[in-house]
């Protein structure tokens, strides 16, 4: 005798002395879903595809970022240097609240505004759908690279100081990374409270931002198109029509 489905298809009917005619029977828990292992394997590799990606996408944005940075450092005075060295923290704490705001936000309430046809919530809800990518590339990428190269503007900063002002090389280093590392984790910490509080209005804003990149440049980052296909829960069947 074959196992029997309730009405749900969630539990299944042991057949045997108890299950003849009559009887209910013992509610057994589903077993595991099938095809488990395609899942996994095809999830490994979109994230090894996206890892490869971002990867050489950090590459480029690194080398950008310092040809720059450099640029901007030779020849300045210590002080020019310090602006520079907190521009770039101020980008880093930035990106890091966008980040926490894509993993903090909710996809709900843009749906309304996408259905009036608000500019930035079609490209909001595409964010909070690609969350895990759009955070990685924010507090990932955008972040390290930033930390990397903050750490190298001080010390180049550190060598004007120490040859404009005067005094030990090696206590103006420890003096102003310090300084740095204090700044950079205190406004992330302030950036975050800000984010979880206020994701929805933040990526909303990003959206505004996407939407006329998209529409006035032509440049488009998000497919706002959802990809996730219904699926039709086994078991369960439909009510009858009435005539």
């Amino acid at each position: 005798m074959r196992p029997l489905a309730d009405h749900a298809g969630k539990r299944l009917v042991k057949p045997g002395l108890f299950a003849g005619p009559g009887a209910a029977g013992i509610l057994l828990p589903p077993g595991p879903r099938r095809g488990a292992g395609l899942v996994m394997s095809e999830l490994l590799r979109k994230s090894l595809r996206w890892a490869t990606f971002i990867g050489l996408v950090t590459a480029l944005l690194a080398m950008l970022m310092t040809v720059v940075s450099t640029a901007l450092l030779n020849g300045v005075s210590w002080l020019g240097g310090l602006l520079v060295v907190l521009v770039i923290v101020v980008v880093n704490v930035i990106f890091d609240m966008l980040g926490t705001a894509a993993a903090a936000g909710t996809e709900r309430p843009f749906h309304a505004m996408a259905a009036k046809k608000v500019p930035g919530a079609r490209h909001a809800i595409a964010i909070l759908r690609r969350a895990d990518q759009f955070s990685n590339f924010c507090n990932d990428v955008i972040g390290d690279i930033c930390g990397i190269i903050s750490g190298a503007a001080a010390f180049a900063v550190v060598g004007s100081l120490a040859t404009e002002v005067g005094g030990n090389r090696t206590a103006w280093d420890v003096f102003l990374v310090s300084v740095i590392s204090a700044l950079t984790v205190g406004w992330k910490a302030l950036g975050k409270t800000l984010s979880i509080r206020y994701a929805n209005s933040i990526l909303f804003q990003v959206g505004k931002l996407f939407f006329f990149l998209e529409d006035k440049l032509h440049i488009r980052l998000f497919n706002e198109k959802n990809n996730r296909k219904r699926k039709r829960t086994r078991g369960v069947s439909r009510a009858p029509r009435k005539n």
